[in-house]
């Protein structure tokens, strides 16, 4: 994945032990057939609401000594659960076609590109604009970053790094006014998620200044306000729940809301089981 001389990306129930560690277990990266350019096949099913919990956080979880070292911040079994629904439906989103569908039924990838980088902008809490920028609309807040965006280079030994690499090194250059972390964070994984890109993200990079709704999740979760420790916790957490470390970033957003949530119940119980709810 290089970029274009048009600077635009190319193809490319009960409370389980509260005193025992939970011990992590492996997780294999993602592999995608056919190269750079291939779209990942789809793991799971047609996505019917069959089977599927619905959740909702409750405002106030009452202390029921629930703990769990992995999120030393959650004490309570509620508020747990809640955290495992929400990761679910996190990490379903990142299957393919990603969070947005139209993103991987476009061939031209410099298209496809600009059109994830508007929808990020717009992000997933604003259907409505969303709804507008899939008919073709560029919403006015969002032509200084799109414009800045337009002049963006990558380095020219992009092409040999890795996916995480990749996502790493672009989300630090992808800083532009107006195209926060959320945003940033949103569009590489929209890309690596239809297959445009091979990108895999390597962390959650939040940051002490950062106040979008991830971050502020995570340092109530995760109990600390110090970057470098939360990130080493989440890495934890994806690790012993079994989802991407991406699947947090949505995650611990709609952890933190009252919006109900309805995961699959495959994809939700090894993730109960790493957080020790069984």
């Amino acid at each position: 994945g290089s970029v274009c001389r048009h600077t635009r990306l190319e193809a490319n129930g009960p409370i389980c032990s509260r005193e025992t560690p939970a011990a992590p277990r492996s997780r294999s990266a993602p592999r995608r057939a056919g190269g750079a350019g291939a779209a990942p096949a789809r793991r799971h099913g047609s996505g019917s609401r069959a089977g599927h919990l619905t959740t909702k956080r409750l405002a106030r979880a009452t202390d029921d000594g629930y703990r769990n070292e992995l999120i030393p911040g959650v004490k309570a079994t509620a508020d747990a659960e809640r955290l495992a629904a929400a990761l679910a439906v996190a990490r379903a989103r990142l299957q393919y076609p990603g969070p947005y569908p139209a993103i991987a039924e476009i061939d031209d990838p410099a298209v496809a590109t600009r059109l994830a980088f508007l929808l990020a902008f717009a992000g997933p809490d604003r259907p409505e604009l969303q709804e507008s920028v899939l008919g073709g609309a560029v919403p006015a807040e969002a032509a200084p970053a799109l414009e800045a965006f337009s002049r963006w280079t990558a380095p020219p030994d992009a092409s040999a790094w890795t996916p995480q690499r990749r996502f790493a090194r672009t989300f630090d250059r992808l800083a532009f006014p107006g195209f926060g972390r959320t945003a940033r964070f949103e569009f590489l994984v929209t890309l690596g998620a239809a297959g445009v890109q091979e990108l895999e993200a390597d962390a959650l990079h939040v940051a002490v200044a950062h106040d979008d709704a991830t971050t502020l999740a995570a340092k109530r979760a995760l109990n600390s306000g110090d970057a470098m420790l939360l990130e080493r916790r989440a890495a934890a957490l994806a690790e012993s729940a079994d989802v991407p470390i991406a699947a947090l970033d949505r995650g611990l957003a709609l952890w933190d809301r009252t919006t109900p949530l309805e995961p699959g119940a495959a994809e939700l119980a090894p993730i109960r089981a790493g957080l020790r709810l069984e």
